[in-house]
């Protein structure tokens, strides 16, 4: 009598190395994938699949989620790691942002236009991407605000779109704020942030 062979899973999904190669995905290819799928960004139609946070960046995240929770006003609704769509094959995830409180609760992929402020806390391997690609990105796709949060110790940049123009023809971020202490703003409304309530 012979045993049945017991199926066995695949493994986990992965992005298609040919594909990777051609760096052809798009933001439908994105919006279609399993439920088993790590957390990936795509940038310019190549999968990236995003290491995982440490505590200490999630603890900065989450406290800062809950700050902005608390004293947005009505308009705008904070919350964390939600996909932007940048253009038709560039997607990132800000480790929190505001978006406007009439996008729907159920979306799980943003447009830049429903994005009012994306923050990204940097981590030892994101050090380059944090402070030089997504800003980058995020400007030239017209999101209107972006913070960067140093850790250890905790530090807030905070940048507005402002009117310089960029070697590919984009608006700019200008710095509007850095401090380790406290952080006093305007817009996108006003900001009163003892930034030592952030640390871990």
């Amino acid at each position: 009598m012979s045993a049945e062979p017991i199926p066995t899973s695949p493994g986990p999904w992965c992005p298609d190395p040919t594909r990777q190669q051609r760096a052809d995905y798009t933001l439908a290819d994105l919006i279609a994938l399993p439920d088993d799928a790590p957390r990936v960004e795509l940038v310019d139609g190549v999968i990236q699949v995003t290491p995982s946070p440490t505590v200490g960046h999630q603890s900065i995240s989450s406290l800062l989620w809950m700050w902005l929770h608390a004293h947005a006003p009505d308009h705008l609704r904070a919350t964390q790691a939600v996909g932007v769509a940048l253009n038709h094959n560039t997607s990132r995830q800000p480790d929190v942002l505001l978006c406007r409180t009439d996008v729907s609760p159920d979306r799980s992929l943003l447009r830049p236009e429903d994005v009012v402020l994306a923050v990204e806390v940097v981590s030892p391997g994101t050090r380059r991407i944090d402070r030089f690609a997504k800003p980058g990105e995020y400007a030239a796709a017209g999101i209107p605000f972006y913070w960067r949060v140093e850790q250890d110790p905790v530090h807030l940049y905070a940048y507005r779109l402002g009117d310089r123009i960029g070697p590919g023809g984009e608006r700019q971020y200008e710095l509007a704020a850095a401090s380790a202490d406290l952080v006093e703003l305007t817009d996108p409304f006003p900001i009163k942030l003892a930034v030592t309530d952030l640390a871990p």
